[in-house]
């Protein structure tokens, strides 16, 4: 991988050999395993290291799990925050697995969307929850820096399954609980 960045470093117009290049390659494939570190993780380990017998019926939020990943098609980085509801049948996660599950599949090549999709159905069976939800709201910096440059601009996703798809009190009151409710 160091090769390929020095001869990107080239084919841009740059000398490799100068000072403040040096260890770029070194430090860009450092960085590389880290961002794209989501590949070696598995889910349904992550998930169920942690899941506890609770006599709990009711909803289970998590709001504002920070979010940083990599757009698969111009490979830039987008970022904002991840929120998690489910509805539990007497079995729950420990929280910090959620925050690590949303690391597993944004330390990826992403899109937005795949990304909401994962997290949502991959919470959904360990537990048999009634129903998950699932609302990412992210910045990308390939609408910001380049093409439409558009600086404020923020997209929001959402995966909504079992009673949080099919019951509107049910998914409404998630939505207001993360401060997303309808007006």
């Amino acid at each position: 991988m160091e090769e390929i960045i020095k001869k990107l470093l080239e084919h841009i117009g740059e000398d490799p050999a100068r000072e403040g290049l040096v260890d770029t390659p070194k430090r860009v494939k450092h960085a590389c395993e880290h961002l794209m570190s989501g590949y070696k993780m598995n889910p349904a380990e992550i998930l169920n290291k942690a899941i506890f017998q609770e006599e709990c019926n009711h909803m289970v939020i998590v709001r504002d799990i920070e979010v940083y990943s990599m757009c698969e098609h111009h490979m830039l980085p987008f970022f904002g925050k991840c929120h998690i509801g489910y509805i539990a049948r007497n079995r729950v996660y420990g929280v910090s697995k959620l925050a690590r599950l949303v690391d597993c599949f944004s330390r990826r090549l992403q899109v937005q969307e795949r990304l909401t999709q994962q997290i949502a159905s991959c919470l959904m069976d360990p537990i048999n929850a009634e129903g998950v939800g699932v609302v990412v709201e992210a910045q990308h910096l390939c609408m910001m820096m380049r093409g439409v440059a558009k600086q404020n601009s923020k997209m929001i996703t959402s995966a909504m399954l079992g009673s949080f798809r099919s019951e509107n009190a049910t998914r409404n009151e998630f939505l207001r609980l993360i401060g997303m409710e309808r007006t």
